[in-house]
């Protein structure tokens, strides 16, 4: 894993951080690209000679291809990708009465954003025989949530984002690229709030766990606590 690249979307704060820790940590080793919507974010000291900052907006075309083609020149390839970047504007709305437009921002950065920079990773992944997909999806995005009320644009882009997980995988059998996603938990970020049970660093560690997965590994699941969970 020493000689592995890692780009990581929504890495500079929350359960994204954990992760970028989590990757270039010694007991793993990877470089971490932090991908980071803002142009400044900090790199903890320790570890910067593993880890750099890109500047990554998943919801703009030229943003994505610009950290792509950074970390490739600079690192020469991206081996992992970490889909965690991702919004949820309707907490307190009604899906009988979500804008529209909340709508297609939620979407828009919650799967359009993870399948667009799947897209630009998967050929050279394929290429080299290896690749590993993480999407960070949510309890929200199971079929059985549906049966509940409310948060309609976040659970249909987290749902989505379970589908895309799928179809991927199934297109990437055979190829060495293993493709899943993970439900995080209920986890203390600026999303999750002050109450939530679990920290970012557990939050983290199942999406550490499906990023480092041997060639055996599961591909098209979806996961967590490291353990396989009904779509």
């Amino acid at each position: 894993m020493t000689d592995r690249v890692a780009l990581v979307s929504g890495g500079n704060r929350g359960i994204g951080l954990a992760i970028c820790r989590g990757l270039a940590a010694s007991g793993v080793g990877m470089r971490v690209a932090m991908g980071s919507r803002d142009r400044v974010a900090a790199l903890d000291g320790a570890m910067a000679d593993r880890m750099m900052v890109v500047q990554l907006d998943v919801t703009d075309d030229a943003s994505v291809r610009e950290a792509v083609d950074r970390v490739g020149s600079q690192w020469g390839q991206i081996d992992v990708l970490v889909n965690n970047a991702g919004v949820s504007l309707d907490e307190s709305m009604s899906g009988i009465s979500v804008p529209i437009d909340v709508v297609q921002k939620t979407l828009e950065t919650n799967l359009i954003g993870p399948l667009r920079l799947a897209q630009a990773v998967i050929p050279a992944m394929r290429a080299h025989r290896y690749g590993r997909i993480v999407n960070v999806s949510s309890g929200y995005g199971t079929s059985a949530s549906m049966d509940g009320g409310g948060v309609l644009a976040y659970k249909l882009s987290k749902i989505a984002l379970n589908g895309m997980t799928r179809v991927l995988a199934a297109e990437l059998k055979g190829s060495g690229v293993l493709v899943n996603a993970v439900d995080p938990g209920w986890v203390r970020t600026r999303m999750g709030g002050k109450s939530a049970h679990r920290s970012p660093e557990q939050g983290a560690d199942t999406a550490i766990y499906l990023a480092t997965l041997p060639s055996n590994g599961p591909t098209g699941g979806f996961f967590r606590d490291r353990r396989p969970i009904p779509w």
